[in-house]
């Protein structure tokens, strides 16, 4: 048989089964979780556990139709991986809202069905993810709008230090996890189009070609951009997130290991910058390094947030306390930036790795479509959304274990927080959309009469 008839003989199975089977399993966690906390915090299953979970399990149940109707050919892991998360978030959540008196699982259940609405009007409009890269610009543009709203006067509002938030009457809402989205579908956009340009060599220096001169207007640019968000924001998690996910995009589409050298240059200057003029960038440096010189005290810098995680993660050890058996709201914000350190106290390290493994998954599932996507503009949509993913949980993961400074950021479908969490429910559904374009069947593009394609249908085939 000759390759493009085997080609074409090659189908991914749809796998739909598969993710029901999943989907069950990441409710059973879920809902056992939620009766874990009832039975650890108050000594009974919660009385409301049924319809607790019949509302989880008919938003996931709806999700997974809307993927069985209009992408039949998705990757069957994703959703379910996503599903266990967000159950477990809601009820790490909820068991810090037992005893703190407060309703922020309810809250965030609200947000979770805002997003798989979202997640499947997405999956509907979205027919073919390639209709995305015809507003490359408007995209772009509208994610800078996005960024600078905050800056607004009478529109931002500064929480916690960092101006990354606006107000709609009584709700909060963060314009960068928009921001982030649209910045994906940007990038891979422009670098399709300019990536041959971007791909020549300049000069070389120590077995590696670094981009010339003249092409290093986008990444001069992204770096302004990102610096302006670290010193007008405050916001160190998200001038991080940005900077690195173009420089990851932009060595994706050229191969060219020289932009990495660049862009690290770039980074490592402007944080040094950073840190000897702002005294934010500072006190932050000084917390990571120096906690304890820190810890209660009575004037800021404040270290009080990753002291309180490393005791509480060192009482979990391996197993953890179990639910209700620790004190995890001597964290503050724990059910947001911190919800990791909870995590560590009551399941311990295990439940650490666990859900570490879970974004693993993710990450690999993304970059699996991306492997296999027959476009350039859906594999870049694709790597991006996966460098999303996998910054946002270093940098968080990272600075509440004390491996880089603490920088802000949410812990995607676990945390608190309604903006990101619709964000990250839009960003597999085009995950999605993306791998069941990648693995649907070839089209037979022989004749009537069973004749083998021509030279460009092979072509075509190939892609």
């Amino acid at each position: 048989m000759s390759q493009p008839s085997a080609l074409m003989g090659f189908v991914h199975r749809r796998r739909r089964g598969a993710e029901l089977f999943l989907l069950t399993l990441a409710l059973a966690v879920g809902i056992g979780a939620y009766a874990a906390v009832g039975i650890g915090v108050e000594g009974h299953v919660p009385v409301d556990i049924l319809g607790y979970g019949g509302w989880l399990a008919a938003l996931l149940v709806g999700a997974h139709v809307a993927v069985r109707l209009v992408a039949p050919y998705a990757d069957p892991v994703l959703l379910p991986v996503v599903a266990a998360l967000n159950g477990l978030g809601l009820a790490v959540i909820h068991r810090l809202d037992l005893a703190e008196d407060t309703t922020f699982a309810r809250q965030q259940l609200t947000w979770m069905t805002l997003g798989v609405v979202l997640f499947v009007g997405a999956l509907v409009i979205v027919r073919d993810h390639r209709v995305l890269a015809r507003f490359t610009y408007t995209f772009g543009l509208s994610a800078i709008l996005l960024l600078l709203l905050p800056m607004v006067p009478g529109v931002g509002k500064t929480i916690n230090g960092a101006k990354i938030w606006i107000g709609v009457g009584p709700f909060s809402f963060q314009p960068g996890e928009v921001a982030k989205v649209l910045l994906v579908v940007a990038f891979a956009g422009y670098l399709v189009l300019h990536r041959d340009a971007l791909a020549l060599a300049g000069r070389r220096v120590l077995f590696v070609d670094l981009p010339r001169g003249r092409d290093l207007g986008p990444i001069l640019a992204m770096w302004l951009v990102s610096l302006g968000i670290l010193v007008f924001q405050r916001d160190l998690g998200s001038s991080l997130l940005f900077f690195g996910l173009f420089l990851v995009m932009l060595y994706v589409a050229t191969e060219r290991p020289g932009w990495l050298l660049v862009g690290g240059g770039l980074f490592l200057s402007g944080a040094f910058v950073a840190w000897r003029l702002f005294g934010h960038v500072q006190d932050r440096v000084d917390i990571w390094l120096h906690p304890f010189d820190y810890y209660n005290n009575p004037t800021p810098p404040y270290s009080d947030q990753i002291v309180e995680t490393m005791f509480g993660m060192g009482w979990g050890g391996l197993i953890g306390r179990g639910f209700g058996e620790g004190d995890p709201t001597r964290i503050t914000y724990a059910e947001a930036d911190f919800i990791m350190g909870a995590i560590g106290e009551e399941l311990g390290l295990t439940g650490v790795i666990a859900v570490l493994l879970l974004y693993g998954l993710i990450v690999e599932r993304a970059l699996r479509a991306a492997l296999i996507s027959r476009d350039g503009f859906g594999k870049l949509v694709a790597v991006g959304l996966a460098g999303v993913v996998t910054l946002q949980v270093f940098v968080v993961v990272g600075g509440v274990t004390r491996l880089i400074p603490l920088t802000g950021l949410t812990t995607p479908f676990l945390s608190y927080g309604g903006s990101s969490l619709v964000a990250n429910w839009v960003i597999i559904a085009l995950l999605l959309r993306i791998s069941d374009q990648a693995r649907r069947p070839i089209p037979d593009l022989s004749d009537q009469h069973g004749e083998a394609p021509d030279e460009m249908s092979t072509q075509v085939i190939k892609l």
